[in-house]
């Protein structure tokens, strides 16, 4: 039984480092490919005082996530029968996943 606790530990740390490894990945295309997401990632990573970092960290993530769903909806707006098969292969592979 504790064999199977542990496989089951083990496949949702894996699964989750995918997880982060993706978007990890989407954030770094992002960042290639559209130019105020790089302004914007250069902007928040710049330097700055440590204790002023901790009091604007809510709002930078909170920024920088609006930066990337406004470069993702303007880049599937701009593509979309591409965002369309992309959207569907991500579909099919979780489903795929699943089983």
């Amino acid at each position: 039984m504790m064999e199977h606790e542990t496989g089951r530990r083990r496949r949702v740390v894996g699964d989750t480092l995918i997880s982060m490894g993706a978007l990890a990945a989407l954030l770094t295309t992002l960042v290639l490919i559209d130019g105020r997401v790089r302004e914007q990632v250069s902007r928040r990573i710049g330097g700055g005082h440590a204790s002023t970092d901790l009091v604007d960290a809510g709002s930078r993530v909170r920024d920088l996530a609006s930066v990337v769903m406004d470069a993702a909806r303007d880049q599937s707006i701009e593509h979309a029968p591409m965002f369309i098969f992309v959207l569907v292969a991500t579909v099919l592979v979780l489903f795929m996943l699943r089983t």
